[in-house]
């Protein structure tokens, strides 16, 4: 890879070394007006500067800075989500090994709650993905106690009034139904504190266990609890097409 110090470098080396290709490859998709920076379509012999260009390929935004990182995370339940933690307490930090550089998680998961976490040194991203009015949709599944009314959908899909301001469910169903309890999943674009859990207590049904299964196009899978894995580009690019407001 490309040393991201070393000031401009050829585009097509930039575009070898984030994983789009060769760079005989990538001279082909800059010849054929496919490779943008900065907003202006690139040419043969362009040159740039990873650390602070922004490059597209297909309309796909292109991580070329090498010294930034972008993780997933499956979270166990009792860890807490900080990289520090001053009661001794398991926590995030314990999970991801040695990095050159630190990272941050993304938005909020409390301590008894459980699933993906995205971990990333990317402060610009990490804004947009937490706040609001970017709307990145987080999913979630809940074991619940049932049997749940159907008026409980109904109310969290038309908004709750909290003591913080109303709250309302993007979509709801029912996964499963088992006895005395419930699977459901929810899936909403804010991350006010305890969000999930308060909206299930304002409708009778408190949560029991609480699973972040996605954060916009990002899904947890088949991730095991407390293991890490790096992003794909295509998962990043996904991110950033997510992050953007319409």
């Amino acid at each position: 890879m490309s040393d991201p110090g070393s000031g401009p470098a050829r585009l097509q080396k930039i575009l070898a070394a984030a994983g789009v290709g060769s760079r005989r490859a990538c001279e082909d998709l800059i010849f054929r007006g496919r490779v943008t920076v900065d907003g202006r379509v690139a040419s043969l012999g362009d040159k740039a500067d990873a650390t602070t260009a922004e490059i597209y390929v297909d309309g796909q935004r292109v991580v070329v800075d090498t010294r930034l990182v972008y993780l997933a995370m499956n979270k166990p339940r009792g860890v807490v989500a900080t990289m520090a933690d001053e009661k001794g307490r398991a926590a995030v930090a314990d999970f991801v090994g040695n990095l050159e550089s630190r990272v941050y998680h993304v938005g909020r998961l409390d301590a008894d709650s459980e699933g993906l976490l995205l971990l990333t040194n990317d402060g610009a991203l990490a804004h947009q993905l937490m706040h609001p009015s970017f709307g990145v949709a987080k999913t979630y599944q809940c074991e619940i106690p049932g049997p749940l009314p159907r008026s409980a959908g109904r109310q969290l899909l038309a908004g709750i009034e909290l003591e913080d301001g109303p709250a309302r469910a993007d979509e709801f169903r029912v996964i499963d139904a088992f006895g005395r309890s419930a699977l459901v999943e929810i899936v909403l674009h804010e991350g006010r504190k305890h969000i999930v859990r308060r909206l299930f207590e304002a409708v009778g049904h408190p949560v029991q266990r609480l699973v972040r299964t996605a954060i916009g196009p990002v899904r947890l899978g088949d991730l095991k609890a407390g293991r890490t894995r790096r992003l794909s580009p295509a998962e990043v690019a996904a991110l950033f097409r997510a992050s953007v407001k319409d």
